[in-house]
């Protein structure tokens, strides 16, 4: 990994000029930039009044440094001079998956083949993360907006600010400071602070769901009696009525089997207990048709009603609210 100068990153970003910003996210501010030998970078500055710090600064310094994948955003550097943390990432063109797939105007350049490629993709990534790395990682803050997109829509998994890795054998941790994006946060993290591969798992299944539909779960607007995307995806599913959750933009370029085993296992990936949820490994061979697919329990999908007794309770957490309307090179 490369040490930056200051003045290289003032350099290569035009003094951090507002032509050159990208979007702005927890952490800062997101600029390109090019460095002097003519490569396109995406700089991430850490903001005075960001959410995050220096812990999740030097997480993400020390976790992604180690980590290489071809579905995991690539850490070229970083700069740390007095006050200025900046890290420096390889650029990638496209932005993140919401730019594409909550806009009205661009979702329809997501065809379905490129929707599933990129779930398949996600999927391998997260699999890295969890069994095929030096490290097992947790990545807790998967969402769209944390997926950027190279210029053939490639997808790579970004922001390991809230990554936390885990040793040896252990399976599961507890913590009291809750951290993540509400609507893709799992009941047992949520609700108790443990976090494990299936926390992952749960906001994979929320992904895929708002990948096929187009829509997004953490503001749902169905007219009908269900309270959210999942709870409308599982109706549909029990009614046989499954195809109907595919965005209308694609529908009639769609591989119908691909669209249901896709609802039937994000369905799967949100089951109310950790323990009813398939791991990684599952997941990717059921993407590819080397498994055959599990049957979901059904949900209870109580997890807001839940969330808002918890929090009138005092439990201490600290949320991302994912109101996802700028165009980011970074997630948050």
């Amino acid at each position: 990994m490369q040490i930056f100068d200051f003045d290289d990153i003032v350099g290569a970003t035009n003094n951090f000029s507002v032509t050159n910003k990208l979007g702005q996210g927890a952490f800062g501010p997101v600029y390109k930039g090019k460095l002097t030998d003519g490569k396109e970078v995406a700089v991430k500055r850490l903001s005075s009044s960001s959410s995050q710090g220096m812990e999740e600064f030097e997480n993400e310094i020390s976790l992604i440094s180690k980590l290489q994948h071809r579905n995991l955003i690539r850490l070229i550097g970083c700069c740390v001079e007095q006050e200025e943390k900046i890290l420096v990432y390889e650029y990638l063109p496209n932005k993140s998956l919401d730019t594409f797939l909550f806009d009205w105007k661009r979702k329809a350049e997501l065809s379905w083949d490129k929707r599933f490629r990129i779930t398949q993709e996600v999927a391998r990534g997260l699999l890295y993360l969890h069994r095929d790395s030096c490290l097992r990682v947790i990545h807790r803050d998967l969402k769209v907006s944390n997926i950027l997109l190279d210029e053939k829509l490639n997808p790579k998994i970004s922001d390991f600010g809230l990554a936390r890795m885990f040793q040896g054998t252990q399976d599961l941790a507890n913590t009291h400071r809750v951290v993540g994006t509400l609507g893709y946060i799992s009941p047992e993290y949520a609700m108790g602070g443990i976090f494990s591969e299936k926390s992952d798992v749960y906001s994979f299944g929320v992904l895929v769901l708002e990948i096929v539909s187009g829509k997004k779960n953490t503001s749902w607007s169905y007219d009908g009696e269900d309270p959210n995307l999942l709870s409308y995806a599982w109706q549909l599913w029990l009614e046989g009525r499954d195809f109907d959750l595919l965005d209308e933009t694609i529908a009639d370029s769609s591989s119908p089997s691909e669209v249901m085993k896709c609802i039937q296992i994000g369905l799967l990936c949100v089951q109310d207990h950790a323990v009813d949820r398939p791991n990684m490994s599952t997941i990717a061979l059921m993407l590819t048709g080397e498994m055959k697919l599990l049957q979901p329990k059904e949900p209870t999908f109580t997890f807001q009603k839940l969330f808002d007794h918890k929090i009138q309770s005092g439990y201490k957490s600290s949320w991302s609210k994912n109101i996802i309307t700028n165009s980011f090179v970074e997630g948050r």
